[in-house]
């Protein structure tokens, strides 16, 4: 079996029959998740894709007050 990359994607069925993702860091936290339940895999799947195009323009902003 080969070792899968980190971080990683996860698909999953929860308790309602429905699919979910999360993303799994290399120390076993989860570090994002889907949030809501797709009825179908291709839809969940298809939310994967968006969160990986949309990771490349990602920006930081700040909202911590570093004063206090």
């Amino acid at each position: 079996m080969t070792a899968r990359p980190y971080p990683s994607f996860l698909i999953y069925l929860d308790a309602n029959q429905q699919f979910r993702w999360k993303l799994e860091a290399a120390n076993g936290k989860i570090i994002a998740n889907s949030g809501e339940g797709y009825h179908n895999y291709k839809d969940c799947n298809h939310a994967i894709s968006l969160v990986k195009s949309a990771s490349a323009t990602w920006q930081t902003k700040e909202v911590t007050d570093r004063t206090a």
